[in-house]
């Protein structure tokens, strides 16, 4: 049975302030890494946007998803699949929320998404094929979600910068019957396939990765401890 080896929370520099490694680069590095795909998450916060010039939100977006868009023609190129996700984070706290589901269009269809608050944003997901999962959520200046308002619980961080403190985050999940998922918070080329998951089959499209996340299907959690 042949597997299929997935990272969840990779950044571009192209878009993330905090990244260092551009998208057509960390593709090569995780094609090198024998994986199969990955998921650019980049940071969507309401300072990222307002801090661009006083364009319309449709360009706005395209700056957006620049490493996005550069990430999918390379990995067309050497045979890597690259989907969509974004890390939202809300103005209520420093909670960070990956969030998978949707292809571009949802996000220019869709402005602003930090204007809401995590509850307000579990209510408006009912309604659509999101799934929202905490990133981190024992990290120092973070505060674990509550779980009635959350998917599912990034389990394993792998950045090697912080102590996300992994095991309370499973144990979290655990005691709140929630979905699991690792990914290796890529910022810098030490990041490279320091967490993420193994599938049964590969999801061609945002849409078929969250559906497979939905219905568990994640053979295996990849860390690095």
């Amino acid at each position: 049975m042949s597997y299929f080896k997935y990272d969840t929370h990779v950044h571009t520099s192209e878009t993330s302030i905090c990244g260092k490694v551009d998208a057509k680069t960390l593709v090569r590095l995780y094609k090198k890494a024998g994986y199969h795909g990955i998921v650019i998450t980049d940071h969507y916060t309401k300072d990222f946007f307002e801090g661009l010039a006083q364009d319309s939100w449709n360009k706005k977006m395209d700056r957006y998803l620049t490493g996005y868009f550069t990430a999918v023609e390379e990995g067309k190129r050497i045979g890597l699949r690259v989907l969509l996700g974004i890390e939202l984070k809300f103005g209520e706290n420093n909670n960070e929320y990956l969030v998978y589901g949707f292809e571009p269009d949802f996000l220019y269809q869709n402005p602003g998404l930090y204007e809401m608050d995590l509850k307000s944003f579990s209510k408006f997901a009912e309604d659509t094929r999101l799934l929202v999962y905490q990133a981190h959520p024992f990290r120092v200046m973070v505060t674990p979600a509550d779980p009635r308002y959350l998917h599912g619980v990034e389990i394993y961080n792998g950045n090697p910068r912080h102590n996300s403190y992994n095991e309370r985050a499973y144990d979290y999940a655990v005691r709140h019957n929630l979905k699991m998922l690792s990914g290796s918070d890529f910022h810098q080329m030490q990041d490279t396939s320091r967490g993420g998951i193994i599938l049964k089959e590969a999801p061609e499209n945002s849409l078929e990765f969250a559906n497979i996340l939905r219905n568990n299907g994640i053979v295996e959690y990849i860390t690095t401890a």
